[in-house]
């Protein structure tokens, strides 16, 4: 479909766009530097950023579906919020599944096929890129986790296992977890001798 020639499809490109607009107000469990909640959009663009950057480790892997997978893999927390890992009882994928088809409805039928197989594309893991982004995504909310200006009740023992099934992909991303649970390790031990 050729958007510039269909008034309809523009408008229904707009009522997405208009929709996860919500992103921005979706709060996770990070907190930023400045000591605000981190929103679902600001995690989904640093990502973006982590795998623009990493990718050019990996030429057999195809870049630009890496970054449509970062773009699309917290979509379906537009509707429903996030739920932080510690408070996570079993899958939630089904609730994002369901949200993802609600959240797609105004696109034409091509474009939610593409997005919700891309989601389900990370949700699987299957793929090379997917895994990739799985590993990057938990590797971004440590180091946001290890950076941010956390509440005095905040759980950073949490984080040296959180996600570790997903970082072991190769010896980039080891070293790379390496580094940001060395990180995460500096701010229990700052913790502990501050309190």
């Amino acid at each position: 479909m050729v958007l510039s020639e269909n008034m309809d499809a523009v408008c229904c490109l707009l009522d997405f766009l208009r929709r996860t607009e919500a992103l921005k107000s979706t709060l996770r469990s990070a907190w930023t530097q400045s000591g605000r909640q981190e929103s679902t959009a600001e995690h989904s663009w640093r990502l973006c950023l982590f795998a623009m950057l990493v990718s050019r480790e990996y030429p057999e892997l195809d870049a630009l579906k890496i970054l449509h997978l970062c773009i699309v893999h917290d979509m379906g927390e537009t509707i429903h919020g996030d739920i932080p890992a510690p408070e996570q009882t079993g899958s939630k994928d089904e609730q994002e599944r369901n949200d993802m088809v609600d959240l797609l409805r105004p696109l034409p039928e091509d474009m939610q096929k593409e997005i919700m197989d891309l989601w389900e594309e990370y949700e699987s893991a299957k793929t090379p890129e997917a895994r990739l982004v799985k590993a990057l995504d938990k590797l971004e909310t440590i180091l946001q986790h290890a950076q941010g200006a956390n509440p005095p009740d905040f759980d950073y023992a949490f984080n040296l296992n959180y996600g570790t099934q997903y970082t072991e992909v190769d010896s980039l991303v080891k070293e790379l977890r390496a580094a940001v649970d060395l990180e995460m390790e500096s701010c229990i031990l700052f913790r502990r001798t501050h309190l």
